[in-house]
């Protein structure tokens, strides 16, 4: 293929310690009984499979598409308590979903997690008047120990200096409250190496096309290798459904006759460039229980999200006009009309949230985590949220250890045992690693922009030194892949080399920001496919 002028030559060849070839994993796949097969990719399976690596199990982790490639990089990038929970009465859920947002932004990946202020407007006529928002972001910040600091209103002219698009016609108050926010794809990424690094092997791409049975239990699956159509199959003494939206469409792959046991419902977001500086986020109430937010996040504007319920195929799961239209109308009742400009959208995206089966409205339905165990042994689990990932694989791993008959008890280290906070590769202080990374570039080496010091210490931590180590060595890869957007070349060959890229998909829209951007052009998707084609 022919690289166009602006994009550097293919660099460095992969490295020692890069991955091994897809080819070397599904050699061990194939070869290795696992204690535990996790089939699905999103952050649920991820975080089990990390947890049961650090148990001591044999783990295998396969996903049909990318890791993270559908719901779990498709969420609104917070962690947080959920403030909207408390109008349900949920007080001891909102606890423990701070408990684990503090774990995670200040212990697990304080490199990876940043933290936000927002802003709850409160206009003449809305569903909640100032008292009472005021007194529930009072609770809310008491229910997290007031470690973002104390809950409370402020005025209108205030608001607007930290938010210049924020509109004032009929607002009365604005209540202030903190929570957390992220990159997901990039948070579930490195959730992946915590596995790998724990012992866990793991191919993303490859689908399941069959159950393996042995007296009519599941012991293993079929697979096919979506990058090259090789096909094999993995042994395991137990499997688990991770696979969220698809958790039914496997659950009948091992009976036929099984009922239903979720439902879905569909989040659509749009991606915005900024008109101005904003230093706080806006969750503006809609109704009694929906909040919009519009929120500051990688340098633009991330506005959603709808909750609807979708009975269409998850893969056929796309942003409507409808859609658009009701997230810009939704933020017009916070945001000014200038912010919203349809031009200024540079991306939008959609993720379908797995809520437990019955009846009733999805935007008050509970975000609860649930297991069920088949009529083949298949343990199948579903729904939960982002904030409490770490939560969700160790009440996975709870359930494995009591299984009757414990199949996997004997190989399992109590969890009780395991450290409750391990990190994630790369846990540095974001601007310790930043003053490196520009410091580093004063010297002989190619000298790194601020913007992009800052993105590689905010995305990798201390592993941003790998990639500043690739630039140096070929400092065509210290070059911007599209000169709007901090990211490097180095990245696309770090991508190939250790993040278990494939596509140019991959790298675009989950290791990178390029795509959210709007800028994975033509010619940087061809150069990002001519540097993935130098794989060995």
């Amino acid at each position: 293929m022919t690289i166009p002028q602006s994009v550097p030559a293919p660099g460095t060849r992969p490295a020692a310690g890069s991955l091994p070839s897809r080819a070397e994993t599904r050699e061990r796949l194939s070869r290795t009984t696992y204690d535990l097969l996790v089939i699905g990719g999103g952050i649920l399976g991820i975080s089990t499979a990390w947890h049961a690596a650090q148990s001591g199990l044999r783990v295998a982790l396969v996903d049909a598409g990318d890791f993270a490639g559908a719901t779990s990089s498709a969420s609104s990038k917070l962690l947080h308590g959920g403030l909207r929970y408390l109008q349900t009465g949920a007080v001891k859920l909102v606890a423990e979903n701070h408990f684990e947002r503090r774990a995670v932004s200040r212990q697990v990946a304080p490199h990876l997690a940043n933290p936000l202020t927002f802003y709850l407007p409160v206009y003449k006529g809305g569903p909640h008047g100032a008292a009472k928002l005021g007194a529930g972001v009072f609770a809310y910040s008491a229910l997290s120990a007031f470690g973002d600091g104390v809950g409370h209103v402020i005025s209108p002219q205030r608001a607007r200096r930290d938010v210049p698009e924020l509109r004032t016609d009929g607002l009365k108050a604005v209540a202030v409250y903190g929570d957390d926010q992220m990159n997901d794809a990039r948070m579930a990424l490195m959730t992946v190496r915590a596995a790998v690094a724990a012992g866990a092997d793991v191919l993303n791409h490859a689908a399941v096309t069959g159950l393996r049975f042995t007296r009519g239990r599941v012991t293993g699956a079929e697979l096919a290798d979506r990058v090259d159509g090789t096909e094999f199959g993995v042994d395991a003494r137990l499997v688990l459904n991770a696979t969220g939206p698809w958790v039914d469409r496997l659950r009948r792959m091992e009976d036929p006759g099984a009922a239903p046991s979720v439902r879905l419902s569909k989040g659509a977001h749009l991606v915005l460039r900024r008109t101005a500086p904003w230093r706080a986020a806006l969750a503006t109430p809609i109704d009694k229980y929906r909040i919009t937010f519009a929120l500051p996040w990688e340098d633009m504007l991330l506005l959603g999200t709808t909750d609807e319920v979708y009975e269409g195929e998850p893969e056929d799961l796309a942003v409507t006009e409808k859609d658009t239209a009701q997230i810009l109308d939704e933020a017009a009742y916070s945001v000014r009309d200038q912010q919203l400009s349809r031009d200024l959208i540079t991306y939008s995206f959609a993720g379908l949230r797995v809520l437990p089966g019955g009846p009733g409205d999805t935007s008050t339905a509970k975000r609860e985590t649930v297991v069920t165990e088949g009529r083949g042994g298949m343990l199948s689990v579903a729904g939960g949220k982002w904030t409490t990932f770490r939560h969700i694989g160790r009440t996975v791993m709870a359930k494995l250890a009591a299984l009757p008959g414990h199949p996997l008890g004997d190989a399992m280290e109590p969890m009780d045992r395991l450290p409750k906070r391990l990190p994630l590769p790369g846990i540095a202080s974001p601007g310790a690693v930043t003053h490196r990374l520009l410091a580093d570039g004063a010297g002989a080496g190619p000298r790194l922009a601020a913007d992009t010091a800052r993105h590689l210490a905010t995305h990798y931590g201390s592993l941003a030194f790998d990639i500043t180590r690739l630039a140096e060595e070929d400092p065509a890869l210290a070059r911007r892949v599209h000169p709007d957007a901090p990211e490097i070349w180095a990245q696309v060959a770090y991508a190939r080399d250790h993040e278990w890229a494939e596509t140019a998909d991959d790298v675009l829209r989950r290791r990178t920001t390029l795509t959210i951007r709007g800028l994975a052009t033509d010619e940087v998707r061809a150069g990002v496919e001519s540097m993935l084609a130098e794989r060995d």
